[in-house]
């Protein structure tokens, strides 16, 4: 430690500001083991194909970026004492964590230490109003993702909707998209119904929404918790079209699925990952055949995310530090980062507002 103290006083002293040897750190705390971990790990490959291939050319401004990134088990208690470690050791921003009530948990840490909060990997209006200085989101909300799935199914025929969502601010927030969806064609849901996210038991839920019919039930939640509740549905005999959100988009989901994942519709935020007519999904297409991958949704969410720290750091300059970072967040103004353009300002972090729907073919893959 002593030695390298030594050696940056030298470099100083010679007016280099930025030597080969210098990283920038970044903090992740998401849930690698748990409910979500198969789309947390996907997020996390996406985000370092990027990093990896900017560090490969050198870094950013000459320093070389690192992700520190720690397991929460999606427990909102432990991804508060993760952040705090994280913050602790010196991280420039945190970055990429997983769920509402954990970045609610998180926010009151990101005034306390005045750290930039990136790409949150969950759309809940309450990151976005009112604007939360500290905090960048780069997603659409899932109320604009619930809503874009309801009008699509309401402009198909489907009237007999139902919905059944998790009990805790994500599912709260993002039901207000369904039921704006319906509003806005004059219906209500025909069952409406919410699991508990610590213990999900569909053991009443499934046959009772079963019973009604529906034609078509969304589902709002996340991971193996969404998963037993489309197995419990079939399983109750229900053969309506399920519907769940982009926060579900991943190869793990599907896989752990299994054959009931044929034909369920994923809302998505990014533009479909096998367009090569999309340059940015053509740029990480290409970085995920050279590791031999193939890039889900939620990869790319990872990816896009990556790229918007990346020009934050470049634009905050050599040694960068939390303020200037978010101060060089709040100059972009409809920055391209391939096909896709984003916005920030002090009145405003939202980021993208880009929606779309996908539906899961046979072979397990996304299609739009």
């Amino acid at each position: 430690m002593k030695k390298l103290w030594l050696a940056t006083l030298w470099g100083v002293a010679l007016g280099i500001t930025s030597p080969a040897w210098a990283q920038i750190r970044i903090g992740q705390t998401a849930g690698f083991s748990g409910a979500v971990a198969a789309s947390v790990k996907e997020a996390t490959d996406g985000a370092k194909l990027y990093f990896d291939a900017v560090n490969g050319r050198g870094g950013v401004n000459g320093q070389t970026i690192e992700l520190v990134s720690l397991d929460d088990k999606f427990d909102p208690k432990l991804a508060v004492a993760n952040a705090k470690e994280l913050i602790d050791k010196g991280v420039v921003c945190l970055f990429l964590n997983r769920g509402t009530p954990h970045t609610q948990a998180i926010m009151p840490l990101l005034t306390e230490h005045k750290i930039p909060l990136i790409g949150p990997s969950t759309g809940a209006m309450v990151l976005h109003q009112p604007v939360h200085p500290w905090l960048f989101n780069v997603r659409a909300t899932y109320q604009r993702e619930a809503e874009r799935a309801i009008s699509h199914l309401s402009l198909i025929g489907v009237d007999r909707i139902a919905i059944i969502h998790v009990d805790d601010s994500f599912g709260a927030d993002a039901v207000q998209g369904a039921l704006k969806g319906l509003k806005s064609v004059n219906k209500e849901p025909l069952a409406l119904e919410k699991y508990d996210r610590a213990k999900p038991d569909y053991s009443a839920i499934a046959p009772r929404v079963a019973s009604k019919e529906p034609q078509a039930i969304m589902l709002i939640g996340s991971g193996t918790a969404i998963i037993d509740g489309m197995k419990a549905l079939r399983a109750a005999g229900s053969k309506a079209q399920l519907v769940t959100l982009s926060n579900n988009a991943s190869a793990g989901f599907v896989k752990e699925t299994g054959p009931i994942a044929h034909g369920v519709v994923v809302s998505q935020v990014f533009p479909y990952e096998r367009s090569i007519a999309s340059p940015v999904v053509k740029e990480a297409m290409e970085l995920a055949k050279a590791k031999n991958v193939e890039l889900s949704p939620i990869m790319l969410e990872g990816y896009v995310s990556a790229k918007v720290v990346v020009e934050g750091l470049r634009r905050a300059g050599a040694n960068p530090t939390r303020d200037r970072l978010r101060r060089a967040l709040e100059t972009f103004n409809r920055y391209d980062l391939g096909g896709l353009e984003l916005s920030y300002s002090a009145t405003d972090h939202t980021g993208l507002d880009y929606a779309d729907l996908s539906i899961i073919g046979p072979d397990g893959r996304f299609r739009r």
